[in-house]
């Protein structure tokens, strides 16, 4: 899930995975990895974030009204 949005966002902003794997200081194929599980941590996805120029918001949603933790 998390590692198509980052796919989309990477072409969104015309960026290859190995230029955001440089941004990051990650091997290519440690990122190649992590999208390939969609095994990313929080602190991961929120440094992701910051290369690519956006905002990550991770929050529950109760279902049954409109309350957000």
């Amino acid at each position: 899930m998390m590692s198509e949005k980052i796919r989309l966002v990477l072409a969104k902003r015309d960026k290859s995975k190995a230029w955001l794997a440089e941004q990051l200081n990650w091997s290519t194929s440690n990122l190649y990895n992590k999208l390939k599980r969609d095994n990313f941590s929080e602190k991961e996805l929120v440094e992701i974030a910051k290369v690519l120029d956006c905002t990550f918001e991770a929050y529950f949603s109760l279902n049954d009204s409109d309350e957000k933790f």
